[in-house]
This record gives C-alpha cells, sequence and structure tokens, in this order.
C-alpha cells in the first residue's frame, strides 16, 4: 500500500473531526479546507473565496467565512493573530511559532524548541487553562528590507 501524504492525511483528520462533530463533508466545505491547506500563506476568508470561487461559482463570502470560522472551532485549521487586519488562518496545528511582518503583514511560521517550552506564570496557570503556547515576534521580513523606501 502506498505511504499517504501529509496532505492525504490532513484531509482524512478534517473528514474524521467534521464526522466527529455532526459535520457533513460538503463539496463546499472539502473545496475550502483544501485551498487553506494549500495556502502557503495564512490566507484571510476573502483569499480563500477568491479561489474557491474560481471552481464554486455560486459560493458565497459569508458561506466562506463562516466555514472557516466554524474549522477553526472544530480544530482542524487555526485563527492567526489579526492585529486589527482580516482574520488569517493557519493549517498547520504542529507547535510552532510566527513572525510578522509590520510593513507587508507577512506571516512566516518557525519552529523554536525553547520557545514550545515556556513555563506559563503561575499568575496564569492559576486563574487559566492553557491550551497552546505561541510566539510571535514581529519586525521587518528579509523582502521589506530589501525594498528602497
Amino acid at each position: 500500500m502506498p505511504k499517504m501524504s501529509s496532505k492525504e492525511s490532513a484531509l482524512n483528520q478534517f473528514r474524521d473531526k467534521c464526522s466527529e462533530h455532526g459535520l457533513k463533508v460538503t463539496p463546499q466545505r472539502t473545496a475550502i479546507y483544501e485551498e487553506v491547506l494549500h495556502s502557503k500563506e495564512h490566507p484571510t476568508a476573502n483569499l480563500i473565496y477568491k479561489k474557491v470561487r474560481k471552481k464554486l461559482h455560486n459560493i458565497s463570502f459569508d458561506t466562506v467565512n463562516r466555514t472557516m470560522i466554524t474549522f477553526s472551532r472544530l480544530g482542524v485549521i487555526r485563527v492567526v493573530e489579526g492585529y486589527g487586519e482580516p482574520k488569517r488562518f493557519d493549517p498547520d496545528l504542529e507547535p510552532h511559532h510566527h513572525f510578522r511582518c509590520i510593513r507587508c503583514n507577512g506571516i512566516i511560521d518557525f519552529h523554536e524548541q525553547t520557545f514550545d517550552e515556556i513555563d506559563i506564570p503561575k499568575n496564569i496557570s492559576k486563574q487559566f487553562t492553557v491550551l497552546h503556547k505561541k510566539v510571535v515576534l514581529e519586525g521587518i521580513c528579509v523582502s521589506c528590507q530589501e525594498e528602497k523606501v
């Protein structure tokens, strides 16, 4: 039997999660999830809408937006910090962190084990249940550094 790709595995997990929560796996939901999964740029609902609309001409922005929010509640994608901009989404559920460019608003994933192991301050752990830890670094990306101001 051929080895399953990580995208096939993610699609199977998506289907299982939908089924587990009583959500039908429709062509619209599958198309939306596949576009998020294939995106390399932490897409907004609007970007996914534009891509999905090429395949499913009658789909509305509202359907895409609500579906992506539902996906984040189910745990098949995550909402990335918005910083006053439209929500961005991330299909990578593995522990990782983000670098955000303050000029172009690009978000780049990075892995750093020491950040994964940050201790939760006692005053936080006494009051709250921490589900995920992530560090967001902000600065200027290489592309923006190379541009002349």
